[in-house]
């Protein structure tokens, strides 16, 4: 494990180097996006920045809320700290910021999802590998089979053999990335998001079931309510593009494939 890098006197942590990549490498794929669609390049710079400050202040308020009888003895302190930073909160701020972002540029719509599903896919897997790196607790549970692996130098140290489940997640969110890039210009507008939101869900429900998180409801973790409550809306969505429209692909790919055939 390498929580930190150390260069002199300069001490780095790799959760935020892997963090601050994340962002970088999802900026980069909004770019190529908006200018594929026309819009200037340098809305990916705002857009980016929008989500992180959102995220980071929705992280933060969401990991207090959920531990608030741990925190409340020294709530600001807590809330102002370092450590404990939750995806859902982020993804739930940084999407605010984002729904902010564009209705100052005249951008909402269906398209701003499909614009951000990619990027949300490839971001999510380059930070997981950041909780591989510095070993932050994000492991699953004890295992003994031939890719178990220990965190003795880890953030949060076990010297048990577990589930490296961050590496699970990375390689799963990696493969949605690259598939719902592939898809970006064959499903109608709204249905990228839609399909991001199953598969985020499915990946992260499943993950679950290898994560070290306790239940809370009906045998479930916490995440994995909130997975379902993402696969559900994914579903419906596309189930309701298909009843309106008879198919999710674009008229004009439905049309060449009818040439094609």
């Amino acid at each position: 494990m390498y929580p930190h890098i150390h260069i002199g006197p300069l001490t780095l942590q790799t959760f935020g180097l892997m963090f601050a990549l994340a962002f970088l490498a999802a900026g980069a794929l909004i770019w190529r996006r908006f200018t594929e669609l026309g819009k200037p390049g340098d809305w990916a710079y705002e857009m980016g920045f929008a989500a992180l400050v959102g995220g980071v202040v929705g992280s933060r308020l969401y990991f207090v809320a959920q531990n608030y009888d741990e925190v409340k003895h020294d709530f600001l302190g807590t809330l102002f700290s370092g450590s404990g930073l939750v995806w859902y909160g982020g993804a739930i701020g940084g999407a605010l910021a984002v729904l902010a972002w564009a209705w100052y540029r005249d951008f909402l719509g269906l398209t701003l999802l499909d614009v951000a599903a990619p990027a949300l896919a490839l971001g999510y897997a380059i930070g997981r590998c950041g909780c591989q790196l510095s070993g932050d607790g994000d492991y699953g549970k004890a295992w003994n089979g031939p890719w178990a692996m220990s965190y003795p130098d880890g953030t949060v140290p076990t010297d048990q053999t577990v589930h490296p489940t961050p590496v699970y997640e990375t390689l799963a969110m990696g493969l949605g990335a690259w598939l719902l890039w592939q898809l970006r210009d064959r499903v109608r507008a709204g249905v990228l998001f839609a399909i991001y939101l199953l598969y985020a869900g499915t990946e992260r429900f499943l993950v679950e079931f290898l994560r070290r998180n306790d239940a809370v409801a009906l045998g479930l973790t916490s995440a994995q309510l909130e997975s379902l409550g993402m696969m559900i809306a994914g579903a419906i969505w596309i189930a309701v593009v298909i009843r309106r429209h008879g198919g999710i692909s674009r008229p004009d790919t439905a049309d060449m494939a009818q040439v094609a055939i």
